[in-house]
């Protein structure tokens, strides 16, 4: 499969409002804004969700997570998850990335439908539960049922570039009905195979590099995340020179 009649749609992947206007300043066409990406991405704060709108000229998504780990919700997760899209609406925010699954391996339409629809009018996306289900061309069909706008997906495999055939296969089954996007370790340097071998139109990546923490006395006994001095004064942030990278690469 080969895509040449367009360039795909950029979405970067940012974790706080300093990247978000990094990916913007390297050419991303939009951001989806998180929290938390160590657990893969949470629901960001409110006041993170406004600065980045009050700032940013392109697109704005965000995760709506509550936490970490699987995508089988209880009531009240669910409930958090419904206040929270409507304040991604308050704020301004373009779209909303959700997931929620039975489990038994399935989309849950329910909730899923009950989601959509106290979203829109923003645009909605189901993110990589999409990739822990049992059948995904099921999963497919339902999110089309759904009308969601688009679908996350790594292929169901750990990388893009493991997951290109089944990609690929979504591209064709989906036609004009829902967007597929492409994630999963995507690069300067293999977005271009990405793209050709897939057909999709919108490439979701991140380009984080570590700046050194600008601390100069450090309790070396004392940790908040993992027992790791390193990483405890390593910040991971946007680079905008490897964004626009990854930009000139998808144009060639």
């Amino acid at each position: 499969m080969c895509n040449t009649k367009r360039i795909p749609l950029l979405e970067v992947c940012v974790d706080s409002v300093e990247s978000a206007l990094a990916a913007e300043a390297g050419g991303a066409d939009r951001v989806e804004l998180c929290d938390n990406l160590v657990e893969g991405g949470t629901t960001p704060s409110a006041g993170a969700i406004k600065a980045a709108r009050e700032r940013l000229s392109i697109k704005l998504h965000v995760i709506i997570r509550p936490r970490g780990g699987d995508f089988l919700y209880s009531d009240i997760e669910l409930d958090v998850m419904k206040r929270d899209i409507l304040t991604a609406k308050d704020l301004g925010a373009d779209g909303v990335v959700i997931g929620v699954l039975n489990a038994d391996g399935t989309i849950d339409r329910d909730h899923t439908r009950e989601l959509v629809e106290i979203a829109r009018p923003m645009s909605v996306t189901f993110h990589r539960a999409f990739d822990m289900t049992r059948d995904p061309f099921e999963a497919l069909e339902t999110l089309v049922d759904l009308g969601v706008d688009r679908i996350l997906t790594s292929g169901q495999e750990p990388v893009a570039e493991k997951g290109v055939e089944l990609i690929g296969e979504l591209v064709e089954r989906a036609g004009e009905r829902i967007t597929i996007m492409a994630c999963g370790e995507i690069r300067e340097g293999n977005v271009r195979e990405v793209v050709q071998r897939t057909g999709v139109s919108e490439i979701h990546a991140t380009g984080f590099v570590s700046r050194e923490s600008a601390m100069a006395f450090r309790n070396e006994r004392v940790y908040m995340g993992g027992a790791d001095l390193k990483a405890e004064y390593s910040i991971k942030v946007t680079s905008a020179e490897k964004v626009a990278a990854l930009r000139g690469a998808i144009e060639q």
